[in-house]
């Protein structure tokens, strides 16, 4: 079928464009958040197909898109004015939440929650893990959990490196919620370096972590081959959804620190790492890693072998099909 799908999520939307549809990706000019197209630092399939809202409204007016998968509360309205099409009403739809409330954490209202056609069940609430799911107060609307999928970048650790990797984006403009007092915390009493989107702002709060290395938008295959000669990969997140690259870590064959907030606590098993939300204990354990590689590689391993059995790539596309196939039908 062909999917109308916008590029919010780089990582989550690699996993989902690489099943077995045609995915109708929006581009506006100068790429703006509605209308990215394709990725320039993933690796998409021939099956991506950028597609300007002049295009969409063609390809709609001859029934050319099958179903929408909504990602942000403006899209319903992005839709109709690109299309002429309601959500739920004149194409089906699901709508996917990749976050936690940003609000009050047991009573935020999801934005969509009062969208007649949410509310009455014609377009689904997919929530990405199921503390997500329990977080959001969904009112009536249907709400599923389709878990992560990652596809398998091979066991690439070597922890050759005695640095500890972390990836965040962001971590000025977010900073509390991505843990980046507690990354620099870290990274001032043993080395990190750090991969992601406008990391090169951390520079000036590096006082602290001198020996901190800084490592802007990298492409993800590359980033991955670098990442996996980290001696073990940080995870200081406080509340945000299950993190993609978390699971691309493990699956590399790194051991884990982290905080056990959100849906960390099962992501990663003991014998993956430690989770812990005590930051003195991540200390340590990087410490303790970076004197014992061996200990390090047996948690990664562990954490290989748990990502691949609990978040594989094959399962998560069949749910996505098993989803779309139900609201199409």
């Amino acid at each position: 079928m062909r999917v109308l799908v916008w590029h919010v999520h780089g990582s989550w939307s690699t996993s989902f464009l690489s099943g077995t549809h045609e995915y109708l990706v929006p581009v506006v000019p100068g790429r703006g958040p509605d209308g990215r197209g394709r990725a320039s630092t993933w690796d998409w399939p021939p099956s991506v197909v950028e597609q300007s809202p002049t295009d969409l409204r063609a390809l709609a007016a001859d029934g050319g898109i099958d179903v929408v998968v909504l990602q942000r509360p403006h899209e319903l309205d992005l839709l109709t004015r690109w299309t002429g099409l309601e959500a739920g009403k004149d194409v089906p739809a699901v709508y996917l939440e990749h976050n936690t409330p940003s609000g009050p954490a047991a009573t935020t209202r999801h934005p969509c929650a009062e969208v007649d056609q949410v509310a009455r069940g014609q377009v689904p609430l997919v929530h990405v893990t199921a503390f997500n799911e329990l977080m959001w107060d969904c009112g009536k609307a249907r709400t599923l959990v389709i878990d992560h999928g990652v596809a398998d970048p091979g066991h690439l650790y070597t922890g050759t490196e005695a640095h500890v990797g972390a990836v965040v984006n962001d971590p000025v403009r977010r900073w509390r919620v991505v843990g980046t007092d507690v990354l620099l915390r870290v990274a001032g009493s043993v080395p990190v370096e750090i991969y992601g989107i406008n990391v090169a702002g951390l520079a000036d709060h590096l006082g602290e972590a001198p020996g901190t290395v800084l490592h802007e938008d990298v492409p993800q295959t590359q980033m991955h081959r670098m990442l996996a000669a980290a001696r073990a990969y940080l995870h200081p997140f406080r509340w945000t959804s299950l993190g993609l690259s978390l699971l691309e870590a493990m699956a590399l064959g790194l051991p884990i620190i982290a905080l056990g907030t959100t849906e960390t606590p099962v992501a990663v098993p003991a014998a993956a790492g430690v989770v812990s939300n005590r930051p003195d204990d991540l200390v340590a354990a990087a410490r303790r890693w970076l004197a014992d590689p061996d200990e390090a590689k047996a948690h990664g391993d562990a954490a290989r072998a748990h990502v691949l059995a609990h978040y594989p790539l094959a399962e998560f596309l069949l749910r996505w099909d098993t989803t779309l196939h139900e609201v199409t039908s």
